[in-house]
């Protein structure tokens, strides 16, 4: 046995959240731009969902892109904040996303939106998730990627050395896509999918910055953060170094988000079988319309 992993404190990051919960639909820019995202894709499938969870619903924004579309019959929003449940619609249940209180078969889509990224455990929860999924259940999450904040990141980390001679995690440390496709072929999903794109927004200051973090309830919440205190002195020059090696021509400050979609459905006799090696009945040559066994002449290079 195996014990599980304790990378984020995920009581704290629940009484942030909650704290949180009274300026977060003015600060939820992020979760809106993945809710469409996913509402997109969705609108893309030809057949609806009689039952469906929204996975860390946060203030429900993507619950209501997804009844607006019509494509979810029942859609219930679980988060473990039950303060920030209060800004969504429609059934409501208090849960925690490394939890899932269903049985297996019981739901015919998952979604998620920016709330996977923060379990300690999330091959489980994925596990989870296909296993409340009916046959040919569709799942659809979107993460933070390990691009996510690459600015802050780095601000701090050479703020720190400077100041304390050491560092310390201040930002959190994401997956990157090809480890989410892993874990969801690791998980016994069906035709998984991993794809990735970033968002880049700009502030007056890094300050900003961090404000707008810390209103969406996105501290650090890392189990092995710091203790000690943040200094004005630490915050300055992490301040600086932002603006030293990120600052834009005008003053502002980027800030960059990478966005991973996992897109995997749970496994059904009804779905399409890869074909067996060797059982191909058209050659290759043939399909692209060359003789076998004669190499296609290279492009010339135009000086």
């Amino acid at each position: 046995m195996t014990s599980q992993p304790n990378i984020f404190d995920r009581r704290l990051l629940t009484r942030r959240r909650t704290r949180a919960a009274a300026t977060a639909p003015a600060h939820d820019f992020l979760l809106r731009h993945v809710s469409e995202d996913i509402a997109d894709r969705l609108s893309l499938i030809p057949r609806t969902f009689p039952i469906g969870l929204n996975l860390g619903a946060h203030t429900g924004a993507l619950s209501r892109q997804l009844r607006q579309l019509g494509k979810v019959g029942l859609l219930i929003d679980a988060d473990a904040s039950s303060t920030m449940l209060a800004h969504c619609e429609g059934p409501r249940l208090a849960a925690d996303e490394e939890f899932l209180p269903f049985g297996p078969g019981t739901l015919d889509i998952v979604v998620s939106g920016l709330a996977l990224q923060l379990v300690n455990d999330l091959p489980g929860v994925l596990v989870q998730v296909r296993q409340a999924l009916k046959g040919d259940g569709l799942m659809i999450a979107a993460l933070l990627g390990a691009g996510s904040l690459s600015e802050l990141r780095e601000a701090f980390l050479i703020a720190e050395a400077e100041i304390y001679g050491g560092t310390t995690p201040r930002v959190a440390p994401f997956a990157d896509v090809r480890t989410l496709g892993g874990l969801l072929q690791r998980a016994g999903f069906a035709l998984p999918v991993a794809d990735v794109g970033t968002l880049a927004v700009t502030y007056p200051h890094p300050l900003a910055l961090m404000a707008e973090l810390k209103a969406m309830g996105a501290g650090n919440v890392l189990a092995e953060r710091s203790r000690r205190p943040m200094t004005r002195r630490l915050l300055a020059r992490a301040a600086e170094v932002y603006l030293e090696r990120h600052g834009t021509s005008d003053g502002r400050v980027p800030a960059t988000f990478e966005i991973v979609t996992l897109t995997a459905w749970a496994p059904d006799p009804s779905q399409p079988k890869p074909l067996r090696p060797g059982s191909a009945r058209t050659r290759l040559a043939d399909a692209l319309g060359v003789p076998e066994g004669v190499p296609t002449p290279p492009k010339k290079e135009i000086p």
